[in-house]
């Protein structure tokens, strides 16, 4: 069990509560994460407040991105004790994300945490400021 939001629908309500998880919430991955950091995206503020179609798939845990260490690892490029990052790949959408302690995903979809940053400083920038990368990078 872990602690994190878990997003559940039925015909009564949209409802998104912080409480205990299971790891059967976890959809398949080869690596699992313990997540140290996340961001509060305004995706996210929609998928926890139900006002806009975010989640696909319920329970869902929302979180588009996170910072963390690697738990266990099924993927040749990851060992236990790895810093990685991830952001986008549909986590929180279509696949649980990183508003919780733990995630399994693809490892794939994984980088590897600079030297020069903690997980928190990665998780300063988050996606907003990946995405605003993005763009001043499009815009050069």
């Amino acid at each position: 069990m872990f602690q994190g939001i878990l997003i559940s629908k039925d015909d009564a309500a949209y409802r998104a509560t912080v409480q205990a998880i299971g790891e059967e919430v976890l959809p398949d991955g080869d690596v699992t994460v313990r997540i140290g950091w996340s961001t509060l995206n305004y995706k996210d503020g929609l998928a926890i407040t139900g006002r806009a179609p975010v989640v696909r798939r319920f329970p869902m845990i929302p979180g588009i991105d996170f910072a963390g260490t690697v738990v266990d690892s099924r993927h040749a490029a990851w060992k236990v004790g790895d810093r990685v990052l991830l952001n986008g790949w549909g986590v929180g959408e279509t696949h649980c994300g990183g508003l919780a302690e733990m995630a399994r995903v693809k490892g794939d979809w994984l980088i590897a945490l600079p030297a020069e940053f903690s997980a928190r400083q990665a998780m300063a920038i988050g996606t907003a400021g990946y995405t605003a990368m993005l763009c001043v990078m499009a815009l050069e």
